[in-house]
């Protein structure tokens, strides 16, 4: 939510979340990001308010 309308690409949320040591796949991101969006999402099939941006990251826009 600190970089709301910023794309965060999957490493630098492991980084912030994880930390350097986490030995996990980045796709640990996604399945956490699909439990966030079940949360917050009106639609979680549908997010308006998390995005996904294709070959990047993700994208938090209230």
């Amino acid at each position: 939510m600190q970089h709301r309308g910023r794309v965060l690409t999957r490493d630098q949320l492991l980084e912030k979340v994880w930390g350097y040591s986490f030995g996990g796949d980045t796709r640990t991101v996604d399945v956490h990001i699909r439990w966030l969006r079940e949360k917050i999402e009106e639609s979680p099939s549908n997010p308006r308010r998390l995005e996904t941006i294709r070959g990047v990251g993700y994208r938090f826009v209230a």
